[in-house]
């Protein structure tokens, strides 16, 4: 039976805690950075697609620390969608009114029978200092909108998909914490 014990997750993942949008670890080093949110350059022209390529090259061999660029993909909840879909199919009396609203609700089942993701895209880094994560926090928002490209602060959520892709298969936890001390 201790055998089996050595192999849980918990004994070898070295998550502290998840607060305060970082992950804190056992040695004390917390990993925070920026969720960058997903712009699509490939409708823009040539030239403008060529500035933002070149905006990053710069952004990335300006950063002079160790840092992780993460793709993870959370599930699209479209719950809600679908219940007003289905309301405004109740609602109306409109054949073909009803008609178009059938075939977003079936094409809306495709989506959830497909498991439709929606992909995130991270810049993560380690650091001790909480001063020095604000400060680098803000220098990649900065820079990054230099490239017109948006992002935020991750939250605990965020880093919390990030560990779900990474460990879970991209499957999300039913528990609140990562690791149970």
């Amino acid at each position: 039976m201790s055998s089996q014990r050595n192999r849980v997750t918990e004994n070898w993942l070295p998550v502290k805690n998840i607060t305060d949008g970082m992950i804190i670890l056992n040695n004390n080093d917390k990993v925070s950075g920026v969720k960058i949110i997903p712009r699509n350059i490939f409708i823009l022209s040539e030239e403008e697609q060529n500035m933002v390529i070149s905006n990053l090259k710069q952004v990335y061999n300006q950063i002079d620390y160790e840092f992780w660029l993460v793709v993870a993909d959370r599930p699209v909840d479209i719950s809600v969608y679908m219940s007003r879909l289905q309301v405004m199919y109740n609602q109306t009396t409109s054949v073909a009114i009803r008609k178009l609203i059938m075939e977003d609700i079936q094409k809306a089942n495709g989506f959830i029978n497909n498991s439709v993701v929606d992909t995130e895209y991270y810049i993560l880094f380690k650091e001790r200092n909480p001063e020095n994560i604000q400060k680098k926090i803000r220098h990649l928002i900065n820079s990054l909108s230099s490239c017109g490209l948006a992002t935020t602060q991750v939250t605990n959520e965020d880093l919390r998909v990030v560990l779900d892709n990474f460990l879970n298969g991209g499957k999300t936890t039913e528990f609140r914490t990562v690791v149970s001390l």
